[in-house]
């Protein structure tokens, strides 16, 4: 089970969440969690350094990237400490971490020796990222070894009645492994969804039935012809569940670009937690 959470921090009202999500899980589970602050290396190069320079009063066309990196890295750290009282007001262990490169590569680089990523839906940038996820957390989902767990802006009440998107594949049973952990741990109900144009619905429904068997868990199974789509987004939205777990698609490398097109359809049409697993 979970028991090292990483989660990155950039000062955003969508970091805040994530936090407050990963305490969530952390004081359940008995976990750890590492607070994440990376230096953006695209932030310290050409243009954009010069424009970000003038705004934070640095005199333009100078070279004043070591005073830009040095505002940053005290940025980072305040970012930090905040996030590391808030752990210890909330009893969780806490450990921090600095980075500089590409965000999203570094996310997934120090994910490896951590067991889930728990990250904003968008982060500091949000204005700037078109539709309703960030570039940064789509990149991260698409590149991470890591289950990751992504927070919508404003969670506080931690999900009751979370749902499993499931289709057989792969990825959907990593996804059916991790909740019915969850449904275990938290002592939450878990519907199981199967979604399809054909009779393979009932075939996955099954195999995913025998699997929970040994959880002491209240599972329901629902089954649904058609489009996975527009009926896994209608589900969710006509029973009031208030969390997804969805395993992304690796079928084809450029399905695998977008996670998976179901996948991508379902979490820019909702906006609640998504536990995802690649």
């Amino acid at each position: 089970m979970i028991k090292n959470i990483l989660v990155p921090c950039d000062g955003s009202d969508y970091s805040v969440s994530a936090g407050e999500a990963a305490i969530w899980i952390a004081k359940r589970l008995g976990a750890s969690v590492t607070g994440l602050n990376v230096i953006d290396s695209v932030s310290l190069d050409g243009s954009f350094f010069h424009d970000l320079s003038g705004a934070l009063g640095f005199e333009p066309f100078m070279d004043y990237s070591s005073k830009l990196r040095s505002f940053l890295e005290e940025r980072g750290a305040a970012i930090l400490d905040a996030f590391e009282e808030r752990l210890k007001e909330e009893g969780v262990e806490s450990h921090r971490v600095i980075a500089s490169g590409v965000v999203s590569s570094e996310i997934c680089e120090k994910a490896k020796l951590t067991d889930i990523v728990v990250m904003g839906r968008r982060g500091m940038n949000a204005e700037f990222d078109y539709g309703l996820m960030g570039s940064v957390t789509e990149a991260v989902i698409r590149s991470s070894q890591r289950p990751v767990l992504v927070i919508p802006e404003g969670f506080t009440v931690p999900p009751k009645k979370p749902l499993l998107a499931f289709d057989g594949s792969e990825n959907s049973s990593k996804a059916l492994h991790s909740a019915a952990e969850f449904a275990v741990a938290f002592g939450m109900p878990i519907t199981v969804l199967a979604v399809s144009k054909g009779g393979e619905r009932e075939e996955a429904l099954s195999a995913a039935a025998e699997y929970m068997e040994p959880y002491d868990a209240k599972i329901e199974y629902a089954s649904i012809e058609g489009d996975p789509h527009d009926h896994i987004v209608e589900y969710v939205k006509d029973n009031g569940f208030d969390m997804v777990f969805i395993g992304s698609s690796r079928h084809s490398k450029v399905v695998s670009m977008v996670l998976g097109s179901t996948t991508e359809y379902v979490m820019r049409n909702l906006e609640i937690p998504f536990f995802i697993e690649r």
